[in-house]
């Protein structure tokens, strides 16, 4: 048994929480309950920012005082990781006792040390971002380089944290460790960043223009820097000048979870601050990308941010939880639109794993009088299913390991996809009216037990949903929720009576066509389609693994191809523009639901996209690297 300690950067308190916290909150939550089922002691934290100038403005504008204001915004908070299922063990907030404590402290300890001076200070400064820049950092326009709004000049002393003579020891620990930073285009950021001069940090402020704060121990005229006395949240809470046997247990940090957005303060400031405390560097600080609205980035000025609350009212929490981790390559920017959504509810949720729950539970409601039978020996098509279910579990169990978790949950669907064949190969409805009840015994069961496996798989993304699944099978909420029993085929017992449950993702059906705002004054276009008719073709992403030419075909070649664990044969007509040597380790675009057809006598089961424009062709690829298996749309 391992340890498994991650943290979510600590929330303003400033405004209500947008789609941002919510995706950092779930994927920090989605971890832990892997880490659970892995067999680790798990500490998940979260909670709230609660100083600075921009809560100070807000509470102003609010006409309270910022403890009020903290006080009012922080149960929305709480009330959303509820709601969204999120299994924190603390939840600390910045205005809490045993937390200014620790900030005084260490305030105390650098400052008897000399590694904290008063000094006189000109430079701008950026009240949304809390920042002070200095000219070389800024344009000629003296706008902030992190969010774009005017900053201002200011002229006073304050007093500064000696960060800038350990910049030589950050490169070198970032160079030696390189795990510390990811992804790796993040780490290459941070070493960009620091290839000029690092200045020392201002950590304090007047009180006079600036009250609502952290007072310095040494000097009662001034209050802690926010980002100081935010970042040292996540060693507060577990204990850190206060109970050296938890903080021993659960530092360092196996991940802190942030925007990119937050990248500096994280890998610059964080990391310096703790070597002038002798205190251990996490293992992982990990920046995952924005949620956009089409091209642009989501914020409440541009009025284009999702309320995660609108969208659990309409769709519910389970499925909005699988599509921001399904979607999202860790590291990368995604796209969220409600289309999209929509798109893949159904076709994963309602049209893959729900269908195969609805047929597998009716077919032994009606035949075998709802209880689960023995199976017989396995044939070669149950072989291959068990292949593809034990197969999803341990690439989930690396996807994990990796921060890959989009590909893991491909790799579950893979093996979901991959049961609705079997059922449709071994047609037991057919079975049901032969003279063979054993391979009809087998045939039900393996299905059941897939289900199994799968939602333990995906019970840490839809816990609610994966325990209505369960109990379907007939399974306690908690029964073989560890990665040794989701690693072993045979485990559900027979005779284990099952519950025909209603439609575990009922198809969303929409009745107007959702648009982006942008063009909703457009006029009609010919041929249209809705989403309902795109959604039902089912685009990813393929491997090419090896290519040959089709004898006696010209336009032809023979490509084997992976779509996530899934190996398959397509014909595609594109020999003419390229070479069997240039498709292979290609990573293209199959419409990977296409009805199989045979070609010069060769099946077919799957269609690449290409573009063709007079005599030249080109095929349709991804931006980036990208899984395989991966949804397109």
């Amino acid at each position: 048994m391992g340890k498994f300690y991650v943290t979510t950067p600590i929330y303003y308190v400033n405004d209500k929480p947008h789609i941002g916290h919510s995706y950092t909150t779930i994927l920090a939550d989605v971890l832990s309950r892997y880490h659970r089922i892995f067999g680790d002691e798990v500490y998940f934290l979260t909670g709230t920012d609660e100083h600075g100038q921009k809560v100070q403005k807000a509470a102003e504008h609010n006409g309270i005082s910022p403890q009020q204001q903290c006080d009012a915004t922080v149960p929305r908070y709480i009330e959303l990781w509820k709601k969204l299922g999120i299994t924190n063990d603390d939840f600390i907030r910045t205005t809490e006792a045993r937390h200014k404590a620790v900030v005084r402290a260490i305030l105390s300890d650098l400052h008897s040390r000399g590694l904290i001076y008063k000094a006189d200070y000109k430079g701008r400064y950026c009240v949304p971002c809390e920042r002070f820049f200095t000219d070389k950092d800024l344009d000629d326009r003296k706008l902030c380089p992190e969010c774009g709004r005017p900053t201002d000049e200011i002229v006073e002393s304050n007093y500064f944290f000696k960060m800038s003579q350990y910049q030589d020891w950050l490169i070198e620990h970032i160079g030696s460790h390189p795990k510390f930073i990811q992804p790796d285009f993040r780490r290459n950021e941070t070493l960009g960043f620091l290839r000029k001069k690092l200045d020392d940090l201002c950590i304090s402020r007047p009180r006079r223009r600036l009250s609502w704060g952290i007072e310095l121990p040494f000097d009662p005229d001034y209050v802690c820097y926010v980002w100081f006395d935010a970042l040292i949240n996540y060693i507060s809470a577990i204990g850190y000048t206060a109970d050296a046997a938890k903080f021993a247990k659960w530092w360092p940090a196996s991940y802190h979870l942030i925007g990119k957005d937050i990248l500096t303060t994280h890998t610059v400031y964080w990391p310096i601050m703790l070597k002038a405390m002798n205190v251990d560097m996490p293992e992982c600080i990990f920046a995952h990308g924005w949620w956009l609205s089409g091209s642009d980035k989501m914020s409440k000025s541009l009025g284009n941010a999702v309320n995660p609350m609108d969208m659990i009212d309409r769709y519910g929490v389970d499925p909005f939880r699988y599509f921001l981790m399904a979607e999202m390559v860790l590291g990368g920017d995604a796209s969220f639109t409600e289309a999209a959504f929509i798109t893949k509810y159904n076709s994963d949720l309602a049209n893959d794993l729900g269908n195969l729950l609805s047929r597998v539970v009716k077919m032994i409601a009606k035949n075998r009088d709802s209880a689960i039978p023995a199976p017989g020996a396995l044939a070669e098509d149950d072989k291959a299913l068990v292949s593809a279910c034990l197969s999803a579990a341990e690439q989930v169990r690396s996807a994990v390991e990796d921060m890959k978790l989009d590909k893991g949950i491909a790799a579950i669907l893979a093996a979901v996809r991959h049961a609705n064949r079997y059922f449709e190969n071994s047609a037991p409805w057919k079975l049901a009216k032969g003279n063979d009840p054993g391979r009809l015994d087998t045939v039900l069961y393996c299905g059941a037990e897939a289900l199994r496996i799968i939602s333990g798989l995906l019970s840490p993304v839809m816990p609610g949903k994966m325990r209505e699944l369960r109990k379907s099978l007939g399974m306690a909420p908690e029964e073989g929720l560890g990665m040794e029993e989701l690693s072993k085929w045979g485990m559900l017992k027979p005779g284990t009576k099952i519950e025909d449950i209603n439609s575990l993702f009922p198809r969303i059906e929409v009745k107007e066509k959702l648009v982006d705002k942008k063009h909703k004054d457009e006029p009609p276009a010919d041929n249209l389609v809705t989403i309902d008719e795109f959604g039902k073709l089912k685009l990813r992403t393929a491997k090419v693994l090896s290519a040959e030419k089709v004898e006696g075909a010209d336009k032809l070649l023979r490509l084997q191809i992976e779509i996530g664990s899934e190996k398959r044969q397509i014909v595609a007509g594109v020999a003419k523009f390229y070479t069997p040597e240039q498709m292979t380790g290609r990573t293209i675009v199959v419409v990977s639901n296409l009805k199989p057809a045979k070609i010069r006598g060769i099946e077919s089961n799957g269609m690449l996209l290409a573009a063709k424009a007079g005599g030249d062709l080109k095929l349709i690829t991804v931006e980036g690297e990208i899984p395989s298996g991966a949804d397109v749309g």
